[in-house]
């Protein structure tokens, strides 16, 4: 039975406005507890990160600045999140979640985080909403303890996963996949070990044809034995930030088709949520909550 990190460090105060959408943490849990998707039972805090793990993937003085608070206006800005002591707390459970998830999945097929994805944090700086990079600091925990020896990162969101693709340029032994849309952020793009950027609008048909293509020739060439889905529900046609046009039905065909390959391949897999900005906060809800659905029919 799946279990889900959570925890309400994941929620933070925001100023009065702010377009990140940091409600969805706790109505997520809610929702999924209330359509008795997941029950209390399967529900637990991750607390948080260690500095160990951390400072595998983050630069020392990068570290210093986000726990210390001092980081600079400019790197304020990129990262779009008013520096905080909260920030920290949440950024350190966030990734908490992913590695634990990892270490689930390797006993139980799958772990579930509800919150993470944050592939646009570097090892030396943080960008778009992203503090910690939670996905790669969970990969180096694994291949640190040896409890993986070859990494597929599947990366959906609409954004490229750049800091993911950054952090692991020079580590064959993580596989970085990105599909997004091409003419969005970030503005510049890293190199990923596998780029696939859509044209601006693609649709549901389009979108999960080229993902059936894609997808199972990595399998077979990567010869992964652990998986990193993330899974970002900003390619909705609704998404104010993505600009590709799938439906609610057909971001939950790509969550199935993608758990479904690697529940028949017995891969294990850890999810993390990544981005959702829908001006309606009950689309992104539902959408990632589809997300979770999906695994716990799959191998609840």
């Amino acid at each position: 039975m799946p279990c889900l990190a959570s925890s309400e460090n994941y929620s933070i105060t925001l100023p009065v406005g702010h377009r990140f959408p940091i409600a969805k943490y706790a109505l997520i849990r809610e929702q999924l507890l209330w359509q008795g998707v997941a029950q209390p039972a399967d529900i637990y805090d991750p607390a948080l990160a260690s500095e160990e793990d951390i400072l595998r993937v983050h630069s020392a003085e990068y570290w210093h600045k986000v726990k210390e608070l001092h980081l600079s206006p400019a790197e304020v800005r990129r990262l779009g999140l008013p520096q905080s002591p909260e920030l920290v707390r949440r950024s350190l459970s966030s990734v908490a979640g992913t590695v634990e998830s990892a270490r689930r999945a390797l006993q139980d097929g799958i772990g579930l985080s509800l919150a993470g994805g944050t592939h646009h944090a570097f090892r030396d700086r943080g960008e778009g909403f992203c503090v910690l990079n939670d996905i790669a600091v969970a990969a180096a925990h694994l291949l640190h303890h040896q409890l993986a020896r070859q990494i597929l990162v599947v990366d959906l969101d609409v954004h490229q996963g750049d800091g993911t693709a950054s952090i692991f340029r020079h580590e064959p032994r993580v596989f970085t996949f990105s599909m997004h849309a091409g003419a969005n952020y970030p503005l510049r793009k890293e190199q990923s070990d596998l780029d696939v950027a859509l044209e601006l609008g693609t649709d549901d048909a389009t979108y999960l044809r080229i993902l059936r293509e894609t997808l199972p020739r990595l399998l077979a060439d990567v010869q992964p034995d652990f998986i990193f889905f993330q899974a970002g529900v900003d390619v909705l046609a609704t998404d104010k930030l993505g600009k590709l046009a799938l439906t609610q039905a057909g971001c939950r065909q790509r969550d199935e088709y993608v758990l479904g390959l690697c529940r028949q391949h017995e891969l294990p897999v850890a999810v993390s949520m990544g981005g959702g900005y829908s001006e309606l906060l009950r689309d992104i809800v539902d959408a990632h909550c589809n997300t979770f659905r999906v695994a716990y029919e799959l191998y609840g």
